[in-house]
Formats: structure tokens, C-alpha cells, sequence
């Protein structure tokens, strides 16, 4: 009977998710439906509530669920998910401070005139769009509002310039900062930690010892070094999207016409071009410098990338009017002499040896002051034009909400699916697959691939990397 309330669980859980129920509630509310209707039945027909799931009874799953609900927000070790909203308020503020627009048009004005390169800008600026923002919806509206009328205006074939967009807003999958890569990082510490237990059982049982030599231990895997080896793959991403983009302009050019620029190409336009495009780039790549040099934690860097974006917005919705790149020089100056005073002197109040360390500990804590002040200015500008500070806060709250509650209510899922006994289903099918390794990983892969057209990213890691990382 638990493969009967196995099904009927996924049963529900397709039958919400077709009928178009919000996905974050569609998901715990099958497992707590299944788990109630499995110990009545239970109770009804055999006399215990607890007859129909592999061990324990309903309560005690729902508890489960509800364990793995406070281990989202409130286990010290999973402190990378704090990242996520600080990822998604970076690639928000670019986006809404008009810094996105501004690369597009100036990279658009810049490959125009070639065949396909208004399509070769916009999947530049849409893997800058996702390597800040990290979230495929929002990156794919955002760029559909900035490019897609460009490109509509320009004559280009409608389904290949909607196929572009689209192309690139997924570039947020994989291209780091991801929060599919955090989500992930995340995980498969979890899975790691199962999958070392369980040979440590293995171990135990086949030598009759705890003591398990560190060699057989499974380390897990950093946010850092998913960033670190999604890094070329998604480069590698990009340039072929901008190869076939340019392949076609070669060859059916009516698909993707040259753009004329009228302007002229000097300095002023190259200054131009400069300012949209060397800022949010040096974020990025201080972003990611700074987590895989290991000068920094996925958190602290996530931190950055917000003060930097607010800072670049400070300026860019200050355009035209005096002092605007004011709050940015002062914020950047005191930041390179902190940097100086860090590596050149002792700053740590506690062991001052010399006058030369009181110095330079006056002199940092009045760069600090300085820092803060550039930052609350340009963090004032944005707040004080066109509301955008507000309008940037409002969405990232809903982004984020949006993914804790989908982390929130898999979480309840997965512990359903194991009450019924899926995970030992699912480790029997991949052990007695012939071929070993490469056969389960590639039967995995076709599981993920077919799901992805139902689910989103976030609830295929939170419950299908719980259940295969271990086995694999």
C-alpha cells in the first residue's frame, strides 16, 4: 500500500500543478494530503494509523517535514542561502537603475552595424543580466523589456529575436553567481553528509569498526567551487549563442539585419561605452574574484555586489547633474586606502607595536567613515529618485520569498516521498541498473531533463538531489 499513497502523492502533486495552483503551495499540501489520507486509511482498514508508511507513523513524518522546514532558516551551516537575496538585490538595482539598458544600447550602437549584432549584444548584456541577477524569470522580463522592442524595430524575425531573449535570461542556470548553483552548493552539503553516513553504516557493517579512515569520507562541495567550475562551461555558453547568432547574420541576413549607427565613433562615444560597460563588469568579477581567490565567503561577496550595485545606481539615476560620480570616487578612494593600509600595517588595535600602526589605524577609521558616507549617498540618490531603492527592495522581496517558500515546501515533499518508501525505490532501480555509474548518472539526467519541463530548478534540487546524490 505504500507504493498506492507513493503514487497518489505524485498524483496530487501533477493534478496542482496542471490545474495552475501556485507551485509553493501545491507541493507540501499533496505531502500533507497523502500523509493524512495514508494514516487514515491505515487506521480505518488494519487498526494503525501507522500501518501504511515504511516506519513511523503520519505525525511523525509531518514532523519531519516540518524539521526539515526550520533546517531552511535556522541550521548555522546553511548560511550560503543568506546569499540569495543579496544576489537577486544586486541584479535588480542594474536593472532597474537603467544600467542594463545603457550597456545594451551602447553595446547595440557598438555591433550594430555588423550582420546579427544587435542579437550579439543582447546575449552580452543578458549573461551580465543573469550573472548578477540569477534568476531565469527575471532575467528573461527584463531583457524582453529592454531588447525585444530594439530588435522588433529593427526588423529582425520575430521568433528568432524571442528565441535570443530567451536563450539568454536562461543563461542564469549557470553562469555564477548563480542562485541555481547556491541552491545546489547547499544540497549537495546536505547529500554529503548522507552519503558519508551511509558508508560509514557500509563500513562498519563490513569491518565491524567505527573508526572509518578519512580517505572513504565524501567531502562536500563549496559554493565556491560550483561557482568556480560553472564558470567556463557558461562562457563557453555564451560565445556559442553569439557564434550562431553571427553564423546566421553571415548567411540569412534578412533574419538578423545590420543596425545603422548614425553617430560617430570618437572618444565621446568610446567614454560612453567605457562607463556602461567597464563598472558592472568590474562588479562581477570582484564579486567572483573575491569568493574564488577565497578573500571572501559567497555571503560577504553577495554583500559587495549589493553596495556596488547601489553604488553604480547612485550615479547612473544622477545622469546629467553635478557631483554625479561624486558618492562613487569617494566611496572607491577610501576603499583602495583601507586596502593599502590593511596589507601594509598592523591594524589590529589589540597588538599595536609601533606609532606607525596608530596611524594607520586612524587614518582607516577615517576612510571607513568616508566609505560609509559615499555608500549612504549613493544608496540616498536611488532612494530619492523615482523611488527606485523602493521599487528595488519590493522585488527583491518577492523574488526571495518566492524561492524560500518553493525551498519550504519541497522540503515537506521530500519528506512524504520518503515515508512511503520512494528513496529506497528509487536506490534499488539506479543499484540494479547494469553499467554502473555512467547508466544511473545518464537515467538521472533524462529524470531531471523531463522534469524540467514542470518544475523549476529550485524544487528539482531540493527533491531529487536529496535522493540520487547519495546513491551516485
Amino acid at each position: 500500500m505504500e507504493l498506492f499513497f507513493l503514487f497518489l502523492l505524485i498524483f496530487l502533486m501533477a493534478f496542482a500543478l496542471a490545474s495552475g495552483y501556485p507551485l509553493a503551495f501545491a507541493l507540501p499540501g499533496s505531502a500533507i494530503i497523502s500523509i493524512m489520507l495514508a494514516g487514515f486509511a491505515g487506521y480505518i482498514f488494519e487498526g494503525n494509523a501507522n500501518e501504511y508508511f515504511i516506519s513511523d507513523g503520519p505525525f511523525q513524518w509531518i514532523n519531519a517535514g516540518i524539521t526539515n522546514f526550520r533546517g531552511v532558516y535556522w541550521e548555522v551551516e546553511r548560511d550560503t542561502l543568506i546569499a540569495i537575496p543579496l544576489f537577486i538585490f544586486m541584479g535588480i538595482m542594474l536593472e532597474k537603475s537603467k544600467i542594463a539598458e545603457d550597456l545594451l544600447i551602447s553595446m547595440g550602437q557598438l555591433f550594430g552595424p555588423m550582420p546579427g549584432g544587435l542579437g550579439i549584444s543582447v546575449i552580452f548584456v543578458g549573461a551580465l543580466l543573469a550573472a548578477t541577477t540569477g534568476i531565469v524569470g527575471a532575467t528573461v522580463v527584463a531583457m524582453g523589456l529592454i531588447s525585444l522592442p530594439a530588435m522588433m524595430k529593427n526588423n529582425y524575425n520575430k521568433s528568432l529575436a524571442s528565441g535570443i531573449v530567451c536563450a539568454s535570461g536562461t543563461l542564469g542556470q549557470i553562469i555564477p553567481p548563480s542562485i541555481v548553483l547556491i541552491i545546489l552548493s547547499d544540497q549537495l552539503a546536505t547529500a554529503s553528509d548522507a552519503a558519508d553516513n551511509l558508508r560509514m553504516m557500509d563500513y562498519k557493517n563490513t569491518t565491524g569498526s567505527m573508526n572509518m579512515p578519512s580517505q572513504f569520507s565524501v567531502e562536500s562541495v563549496s559554493a565556491g567551487n560550483m561557482f568556480l567550475g560553472a564558470f567556463l562551461p557558461g562562457l563557453v555558453l555564451v560565445t556559442l549563442y553569439m557564434i550562431y547568432v553571427l553564423l546566421i547574420g553571415v548567411f540569412k541576413k534578412e533574419l538578423v539585419p545590420p543596425v545603422k549607427y548614425d553617430g560617430f565613433y570618437n572618444i565621446v562615444f568610446f567614454k560612453k561605452v567605457f562607463l556602461s560597460l567597464v563598472p558592472p563588469l568590474a562588479l562581477i568579477f570582484i564579486v567572483l574574484g573575491s569568493i574564488l581567490l577565497g578573500v571572501a565567503t559567497v555571503n560577504q561577496a553577495g554583500a559587495i555586489g549589493a553596495v556596488g550595485a547601489g553604488i553604480m545606481g547612485g550615479y547612473r539615476l544622477y545622469d546629467g547633474r553635478k557631483h554625479k560620480f561624486t558618492p562613487a570616487i569617494i566611496s572607491i578612494l577610501s576603499l583602495i586606502i583601507i586596502i593599502i593600509l590593511v596589507r601594509s600595517f598592523n591594524l589590529n588595535i589589540k597588538t599595536i607595536s609601533n606609532n606607525q600602526d596608530l596611524i594607520a589605524i586612524i587614518i582607516a577609521a577615517v576612510a571607513a567613515i568616508f566609505l560609509i558616507y559615499g555608500i549612504a549617498w549613493s544608496f540616498y540618490r536611488t532612494f530619492k529618485t523615482n523611488n527606485v531603492l523602493k521599487n528595488v527592495m519590493m522585488e527583491t522581496s518577492l523574488t526571495t520569498s518566492m524561492v524560500f517558500i518553493i525551498l519550504i515546501g519541497a522540503a515537506m515533499l521530500t519528506a512524504a516521498f520518503r515515508g512511503f518508501g520512494g528513496e529506497e525505490i528509487v536506490k534499488d532501480f539506479l543499484s540494479s541498473l547494469p553499467g554502473g555509474f555512467w547508466t544511473q548518472f545518464i537515467v538521472v539526467m533524462a529524470v531531471i531533463f523531463i522534469l524540467g519541463f514542470f518544475l523549476d530548478f529550485i524544487e528539482i534540487a531540493i527533491v531529487v538531489v536529496p535522493i540520487v546524490a547519495p546513491i551516485l
